[in-house]
């Protein structure tokens, strides 16, 4: 009788804990700085699911972000003022994202690397 009483318990304690706390996931928030030619960090990692929140900064001229297949398209990272940019990851890969600001010679090669993990 006690074995039985014991399983339930256990049983029940594994049900609770598993269960969702009721509130939701704060974003993870990563800072970018943005300025010619390049993004700091320039490849970041990030897992599927996860909210996360890019705080764009720029130290020079007026940049953007855009990665099509994340849905992300800024185009207002002004110099001295934070942009932020809330999404959510949902599918696996490697996404390339480029200045969609036109900010001089080498706008072209600004690019950021995102990696997202199952």
């Amino acid at each position: 009788m006690i074995a039985v009483k014991r399983a339930v318990f256990l049983a029940v304690m594994f049900f609770v804990w598993s269960m969702p706390a009721g509130r939701a996931e704060s974003p993870r928030r990563i800072e970018i700085i943005a300025k010619r030619f390049t993004y700091d960090p320039d490849v970041i990692t990030l897992k599927r699911g996860e909210p996360v929140v890019l705080v764009l900064h720029s130290i020079d001229v007026t940049h953007g972000l855009k990665v099509a297949e994340l849905n992300i398209n800024s185009e207002d990272i002004k110099k001295g003022k934070d942009s932020e940019l809330q999404f959510t990851p949902q599918e696996p890969g490697q996404y390339v994202g480029q200045c969609a600001h036109f900010c001089g010679k080498g706008h072209g090669s600004m690019k950021l690397q995102i990696n997202v993990l199952p």
